[in-house]
């Protein structure tokens, strides 16, 4: 699963990678610590095709959800599944996004009684990485609307497998606009996840764990730990 990512992009890299009709709206803060149920910056299609960044909650609530909080659960989605779960069936065909992404965490398994080991995982190719994502609309009983995200995941490639068996979906810059495509089909977009970039990763210290802790030390490499 994905569950933590960090964000510190300037706004010129952002419209400059995502090719934006326009810059971000509002200043954005580098985040080093992004949780689920935070906003998070994510690309969609304009009604004119252009290409536009906003803000999504992360926790996918279906539009047909009585519940918001479902949206803890669905912070992420099985892409091998998308077509068959209706949490995620619509959204496939009709409501796709890039979540902006400098880098995202993940965790080892340290072996029996011994906590997980946290890891920094980037791509060393671009400024940025594109993970793929779902949106929806969702209207609660007071009307007002909550438009939410989840990240896409996939098997593990050789980079990431030896510490987990499931990693988000990321985006090759040259297929971005093939991913915000709707007409593009489940066996594009899995054979799209299969050539995402490249990955390199270091183990980080335990401070990640707290969402609290939000600066750039939370991805400098541990001292103590190893590779």
């Amino acid at each position: 699963m994905c569950g933590r990512f960090a964000l510190f992009a300037t706004p010129e890299q952002l419209v400059e990678y995502f090719e934006l009709m326009e810059p971000p709206s509002a200043a954005l803060e580098p985040r080093y610590n992004v949780t689920p149920g935070q906003a998070v910056a994510a690309v969609r299609l304009g009604r004119d095709g252009g290409r536009r960044l906003g803000h999504l909650q992360w926790g996918l609530v279906p539009f047909w959800a009585k519940d918001r909080r479902i949206g803890y659960k669905l912070i992420n989605a099985r892409l091998e599944s998308l077509a068959d779960k209706p949490a995620f069936r619509e959204a496939l065909t009709r409501r796709r996004c890039l979540i902006a992404a400098s880098g995202f965490y993940e965790w080892a398994d340290a072996g029996e009684g011994a906590k997980r080991k946290p890891y920094f995982v980037r791509t060393p190719d671009e400024p940025l990485l594109a993970l793929a994502g779902l949106w929806e609309r969702w209207r609660g009983a007071e009307g007002t609307p909550l438009e939410t995200c989840t990240i896409v995941t996939t098997a593990a490639n050789a980079a990431l497998a030896p510490i987990h068996d499931r990693m988000p979906v990321a985006v090759a810059r040259a297929d971005l606009g093939t991913w915000l495509d709707p007409t593009t089909g489940l066996e594009e977009l899995t054979a799209l996840a299969a050539r995402g970039p490249s990955f390199e990763r270091w183990p980080v210290g335990a401070a990640v764990n707290d969402p609290r802790n939000d600066d750039e030390r939370l991805i400098e490499p541990a001292p103590d730990a190893d590779a």
